[in-house]
């Protein structure tokens, strides 16, 4: 579990976050890396402590994670944005059928408003959701006569996603 200590809103500071398995080995890594490069483990040590290579400080926490995000950038010759994760977490959750009291849990927020801020679902799932409904669809049940018709013309999609007439 993740508790977030301070936050900007009210309802970010103090939630907590279930951490998954692709966390959980990383966090293994990192402990594994702790141990041999920095020392033992203590409870009373930072799991991020301050100083560089050989200079641990395990008694105070790193400064800010803006320098070791810098760090991990630099040495995997990327350019993103911590926070454009933030938008990318979000848009998988809601693309993947959580429900949006659970991703606001875990985002922090407040607002039904503040969560389509973040959540950018693509049309690649917006297609996939219609399929589901396309598959699940009874063929027992009738299909309305006007079904697939606009104005005397069928109506279709075409690959790309966007209607054709005549199909």
């Amino acid at each position: 579990m993740l508790t977030v200590g301070k936050s900007k809103t009210a309802a970010g500071s103090g939630r907590t976050i279930p951490l998954n398995g692709a966390v959980l080995v990383a966090l293994a890594d990192h402990m594994r890396w702790y141990e041999k490069e920095v020392g033992p483990a203590s409870a009373e040590s930072y799991g991020f402590p301050f100083g560089k290579a050989r200079h641990w400080d395990t008694s105070k926490p790193m400064k800010t994670l803006k320098t070791a995000w810098r760090n991990v950038l630099r040495k995997a010759k990327v350019k993103i944005r911590l926070h454009d994760l933030r938008h990318t977490v979000i848009t998988k959750l809601a693309e993947s059928g959580a429900g949006d009291e659970t991703i606001m849990a875990i985002a922090g927020h407040v607002s039904r408003r503040m969560l389509s801020r973040y959540a950018h679902i693509r049309t690649d799932a917006k297609r996939r959701a219609l399929e589901l409904v396309a598959t699940s669809h009874n063929a027992a049940e009738p299909v309305p006569e006007n079904a697939g018709h606009k104005n005397g013309h069928n109506v279709g999609v075409s690959s790309k996603g966007t209607a054709v007439k005549g199909m």
